[in-house]
């Protein structure tokens, strides 16, 4: 069987890879029996060179290889027919963008294995860059409170060689007194925490966080069943509300009256209550003033995240009252920082660490007989049709 690491071809330009020099390496000893190859690309953070050096074939034309690996969507013209394809094809919640590109892959009779699918039989992901979308976008709004108060100036993320240079950077600033909150308990909040644990800020309980002021900076984490409750007054359930979150409202607000800067690393599942509406941003005493919106659902859960911000452009502002995008810094606003692509501002680690899980728990099923039925759960398409676990998307794909 034949790899082949694709070349990133959508804009903005994205740096990653699934597999490093070294990751890929550790690969081919592990599976002999496989053949990689590597397309040549002018934007890899890796260079052509690092795999050539390695005894890999860089190649303009991969066509000839069977599993093509790729990090962001494939252009439709792009696409070789009868081939199996891994990417995150942001399809699978209906995205009206991409219907085309679902049409083109079932049109061409390839096998799409998106990276948002390989999970376990429980249904939790089992490879992602959420960890370095935590990590960078927690760096981030630190970075947008130094700005906007004139405490400190953090460079970008993307001009820093990895993640050893992210903090040391941070290793040279003083954060305020604030009290700060961070939603969420997957790799996303844990690669936040890691940023917050870094700068040594105390994490406290909930219980203190709700009731207590402190002199030095904090943090509390908390997920769903501390900023939803149930309508009838009982005590909830994670998996209830996982199961159907339609008996539940918001609790989100006792929070949003204790807390200075808020970083949103949760899941947000359909048909889930918001965390909190335009119309609560509005009170006198809802205090959050800083929004690091790293789940950045646009116009969702977080009101005052009207739209996803960029790389080149990570800050806006919301002003409460007009429910209105102002500058960043405006005064009595809400500053937002809600890029959808923070991974690719850390391109080497997240390479790495993608490579790492992707050879854990992917490359094995293709030799092993699928044992875990990993690839079986992650087939999207299959003889130019939607497998039966993704049927729910042929009105999408239908145009429906």
């Amino acid at each position: 069987m034949k790899f082949a690491l694709i070349k990133e071809r959508k804009n903005p330009p994205d740096r990653r890879v699934v597999f490093s020099p070294d990751e890929l390496v550790k690969a081919r000893n592990q599976f002999p029996q496989a053949e990689f190859i590597v397309e040549s690309s002018d934007i890899r953070v890796f260079p052509d060179a690092a795999y050539e050096a390695l005894g890999f074939q860089v190649t303009d034309d991969v066509s000839n290889a069977d599993v093509l690996l790729g990090v962001k969507e494939v252009p439709i013209d792009a696409l070789v027919p009868d081939k199996k394809y891994f990417f995150f094809s942001h399809t699978i919640k209906k995205q009206s963008y991409n219907r085309s590109l679902l049409q083109a892959i079932l049109d061409k009779n390839i096998q799409l294995f998106d990276h948002e699918t390989i999970v376990k039989q429980s249904g939790t992901r089992l490879i992602g860059f959420g960890r370095y979308a935590g990590l960078v976008g927690a760096y981030n709004g630190f970075r947008a409170l130094g700005m906007r108060d004139g405490l400190f100036n953090l460079p970008k993320v993307e001009t820093l060689a990895d993640l050893n240079a992210v903090k040391m950077e941070l290793d040279k600033i003083k954060i305020p007194p604030l009290k700060i909150l961070l939603s969420g308990n997957g790799k996303v909040a844990y690669g936040a925490k890691e940023i917050l644990d870094h700068l040594e800020i105390k994490e406290i309980s909930d219980a203190l966080y709700l009731t207590s002021e402190f002199t030095e900076p904090v943090y509390c984490m908390i997920d769903v069943m501390e900023y939803n409750k149930r309508k009838d007054g009982k005590v909830g359930t994670k998996l209830q509300f996982y199961k159907d979150p339609s008996g539940y409202e918001s609790n989100f607000l006792p929070y949003a009256k204790q807390t200075d800067m808020f970083i949103a690393g949760h899941y947000y599942g359909q048909n889930a209550p918001y965390l909190f509406t335009r119309k609560e941003a509005k009170l006198p005493d809802f205090r959050i003033n800083l929004i690091a919106d790293i789940s950045c659902d646009i116009d969702g859960p977080v009101a005052s995240t009207l739209r996803a911000s960029t790389i080149a452009n990570p800050f806006y502002g919301y002003d409460a009252q007009s429910e209105k995008e102002v500058v960043f810094d405006a005064k009595d606003a809400i500053t937002v920082m809600a890029v959808d692509n923070l991974p690719c501002e850390l391109p080497k680690d997240a390479s790495e660490g993608f490579g790492e899980m992707f050879l854990e728990h992917v490359l094995p099923a293709f030799f092993n007989q699928d044992e875990r039925g990993i690839l079986k759960r992650a087939k999207m398409t299959e003889n130019g049709q939607l497998t039966k676990r993704y049927e729910y998307l042929q009105n999408y794909v239908d145009g429906k």
